[in-house]
């Protein structure tokens, strides 16, 4: 017997976390499958950006996640014990009324999954943890997917979310366009130290020898190592091997790496997807771009890139019209492309400093089809409504709906979207009308209400 399910994400990262958790919350049935085992234990992605933040935030987990994060610390380079450099990657920025988090924060990418599986079991959801993809076929009505259990299932949508290494992109033929640079190498490992502070970034150069950096991952007792391999050396991946690498470029007595319980070899892999759908299957996260882990870009980009679909798939699946799924690649592809360009440009400079420009709240689709006069990013702030009350920006806009800010917020007659309309005590924006979507962007913005209802009607 055949199962059937609305949308199978293949892949229990935080891309596809992330969708699972949107998906749900919407009512969409969907089923999440990762190959492996059991969930990832290593840090990996460990930055999460201003935006990623207000996104966890709309999904409902973000004080679970600041309750562990911290800023990340000063980095201190030295040479020996002698300090060459002190400064923070980041600007230190408080919190205002439109940016209520203004600041990269480090939280391991172990403790995000958990984070959202665990808001993944509060709607009902599960990763299938061992369960691999082992082909699929589709039609114009769904996708046949068999999986390593035996089960055939049939959903209406895929999303792949596997990874840079992804089957279903390789399987699909769409061509993974940019360059693998095999002489740029690095190891990363999650280490306990004995004799040395956390209040740093700590990082040694030994001209001779390399770079070494560790960071102290917040919220536990472990470091996050990094070191840059030479062309043609060797790595070894273990205990010994990461101890031998510290000893030589820190040039340190007296501290030493215990235990190690995580490592792995990374390559600088740069690269797009040249489509980020075929059909009716679509590509998110490392499936669809790879990046320099300069910026801390990369896991912040796919949980975007899911958030910018989930809301597409419930309103096709509820009805709206097919075209709408095409504008996720059209949205989102653009916003890889720059952000590749970025994380590159950092990489190559070795440079540590970090702007808003990695930050993600300036992203925008304006230009888009979607984008009316609109397509940037609402920021938080006070709202005083014509009743006399006060609201959180962002408290009127969490949720699935739709948010209309207008004099006239007369419910709307639309065979579409929920959309909870506020009347402003002051005209918010320069038109009448502003529909925000509920991804937190501007719709529209328009002083004709049969504009807005033609809008609704396309969504």
């Amino acid at each position: 017997m055949t199962e059937k399910t609305n949308v199978l994400i293949v892949g229990g990262g935080p891309t596809g976390l992330t969708l699972a958790v949107d998906l749900a919350r919407r009512g969409v049935d969907c089923r999440i499958v990762e190959q492996a085992s059991e969930p990832s234990g290593g840090s990996k992605g460990k930055g999460l950006q201003p935006r990623t933040q207000e996104v966890f935030d709309d999904l409902g987990v973000i004080d679970r996640v600041r309750a562990a994060t911290t800023l990340y610390p000063p980095l201190r380079v030295r040479i020996g014990r002698v300090p060459v450099y002190q400064g923070r990657m980041h600007k230190l920025t408080a919190p205002t009324d439109a940016v209520p988090y203004p600041m990269v924060m480090m939280h391991p990418q172990w403790r995000t999954e958990a984070v959202l599986r665990e808001r993944l079991a509060e709607l009902g959801g599960k990763v299938e943890q061992g369960v691999e993809l082992t082909g699929f076929e589709q039609d114009a009505g769904g996708v046949t997917a068999r999986l390593g259990t035996g089960e055939t299932l049939r959903a209406d949508y895929l999303v792949a979310a596997d990874g840079g290494k992804s089957r279903v992109r390789k399987a699909l033929g769409i061509g993974f366009t940019g360059q693998t640079r095999d002489e740029e190498r690095m190891v990363l490992g999650d280490v306990r130290i004995e004799g040395l502070g956390r209040d740093h970034i700590h990082v040694w150069v030994r001209p001779d020898k390399g770079m070494v950096a560790l960071y102290p991952m917040a919220g536990t007792d472990t470091f996050q190592m990094l070191a840059p391999l030479k062309p043609g050396v060797a790595p070894d991946l273990t205990l010994s091997g990461y101890q031998q690498i510290f000893a030589e470029r820190s040039m340190l007595r007296g501290v030493r790496i215990t235990e190690l319980l995580w490592s792995s070899l990374y390559r600088v892999n740069i690269r797009l997807a040249d489509s980020y759908r075929s059909g009716r299957v679509f590509l998110a996260g490392d499936a669809v771009h790879v990046h320099s882990p300069a910026g801390g870009q990369g896991l912040n980009t796919g949980v975007q890139d899911a958030y910018n679909l989930g809301w597409k798939l419930a309103r096709v699946l509820a009805g709206a019209p097919e075209a709408l799924l095409d504008t996720y690649e059209e949205e989102r592809r653009p916003v890889a492309a720059r952000v590749l360009g970025l994380s590159t440009d950092l990489h190559d400079k070795k440079s540590y400093k970090r702007d808003e420009e990695t930050h993600q709240l300036l992203v925008s689709y304006r230009g888009g089809s979607l984008a009316r006069r609109g397509g940037d990013r609402v920021p938080d702030g006070r709202v005083r409504l014509a009743d006399g009350s006060e609201a959180r920006m962002f408290d009127l806009l969490r949720g699935t709906h739709f948010t209309l800010l207008s004099p006239d917020p007369a419910p709307l007659v639309v065979n579409g979207p929920e959309v909870r309309a506020y009347e402003p005590a002051e005209p918010y924006g320069d038109e009448r009308h502003t529909l925000v979507r509920p991804d937190g962007y501007v719709g529209i913005s328009t002083s004709s209400a049969d504009e807005l209802a033609d809008y609704l009607a396309m969504v």
